[in-house]
């Protein structure tokens, strides 16, 4: 969309008021039942497509639960959405979950940034004082304590997602980050691999302890090299990835496989192998985690963990609702604590270390063979 384009858009908007989905859909270059399809998750969609309408809809700030409000008749439950995350891949099918439910369950979202560790109390009581039913917090803010403290402690129902050790106080959904780790690297090891590179994820997240403390615990019980040199920290962003990478190949002894704690650093792993002239996964084994739509469009194709990060996004508006809608109605509202499965996908990233034959030692000549 150009800057033209997208100035223009907004000046309609100011003249009309409410955006609709058709501003919606004019954005995002699809029709308006492509709109209508990915609002109530039916029908099918691609990828590609969901994206470009959920980044529309941000931009466009579009409740899309206006025509289902009039029809349901029934009050709208206020949703905020606080996020900061170095992932754009991790964000977009975040919020695809997140507005495909909210559609379904008459919720209108209210999306709001905040970089993690700058005035986080600040936007704590800027969302307490907008009088939103209740609050999702995505990775890293779901550990922050300042956020998460101040926001329960109000009484506003809150959930946060993929949060390695949720507060008591909050709902949560996230699946078992330590299993899913442990599951990867006793796959590689399995594959034949002994020494086995990690990258670990941001420091600020506790999703990326418990994925080091999986990694870890597989490498003991196998019996693989557990060298200290192996383990080398990443942020989850792509330029971590590629310093991350150059330092485990840099290695006298490099690692015949790397598994990185997201995919962004996963395809940066490949970036740097293919730049040192390695095949992957010939001569290096490459694996991620998450399966964003970045493990898809890189070549090879990244065999990763399957975190279900939409389907986490939507469990998330629908435990925050069953919450608020309880409360409303004076019954129980105790915060649930949802587990959600993983999978590992094995694609085209990872193989056997390839056997390499002994060097040749120089032929003998028949007079060395007659004085033995």
């Amino acid at each position: 969309m150009s800057k033209a384009n997208d100035e223009a858009t907004q000046d309609d908007l100011e003249r009309r008021g409410q955006p609709t989905m058709a501003d919606v859909a004019k954005l995002a270059g699809v029709s308006a039942m492509t709109v209508s399809r990915v609002m109530n998750g039916k029908g099918l969609v691609r990828d590609s497509t969901r994206r470009k309408v959920a980044e529309a809809v941000a931009a466009l700030n579009y409740t899309p639960n206006q025509e289902a409000r009039n029809l349901a008749g029934s009050k709208p439950i206020r949703v905020g959405f606080l996020y900061s995350n170095p992932s754009a891949a991790y964000l977009s099918e975040f919020l695809v979950g997140l507005l495909t439910q909210s559609g379904l369950n008459n919720v209108q979202l209210f999306v709001e940034k905040c970089e993690a560790g700058e005035q986080e109390a600040e936007h704590a009581r800027r969302l307490i004082g907008n009088g939103l039913d209740g609050i999702i917090l995505p990775p890293p803010l779901c550990d922050s304590e300042a956020i998460v403290g101040a926001i329960a402690g109000a009484g506003i129902p809150v959930v946060v997602v993929a949060c390695g050790s949720p507060d008591a106080r909050v709902g949560a959904v996230s699946i078992d980050d330590y299993e899913a780790a442990y599951h990867m690297t006793h796959h590689l090891v399995a594959l034949g691999h002994q020494r086995i590179g990690f990258v670990v994820g941001h420091p600020n997240q506790t999703a990326s302890s418990r994925r080091l403390e999986g990694y870890r615990a597989a490498i003991a019980d196998k019996h693989a090299d557990a060298s200290k040199e192996l383990v080398v920290q990443g942020m989850f962003t792509y330029r971590s990835g590629l310093d991350a990478a150059e330092q485990l190949l840099a290695l006298d002894e490099r690692p015949t496989a790397i598994f990185a704690s997201n995919d962004d650093m996963a395809a940066a792993t490949v970036a740097v192998a293919h730049r040192l002239g390695l095949d992957v996964p010939g001569d290096l084994t490459v694996t991620g985690f998450d399966d964003t739509a970045l493990a898809t469009t890189i070549w090879p194709e990244l065999t990763t963990v399957r975190q279900p990060i939409a389907e986490m996004a939507r469990e998330a508006v629908q435990a925050l609702v069953r919450r608020v809608r309880a409360q409303r109605e004076g019954g129980a509202a105790e915060p649930e604590q949802v587990r959600m499965d993983f999978e590992l996908v094995r694609r085209q990233s990872d193989a056997a270390p390839r056997i390499r034959p002994p060097a040749r030692l120089p032929a003998r000549s028949a007079k060395q063979d007659r004085a033995r």
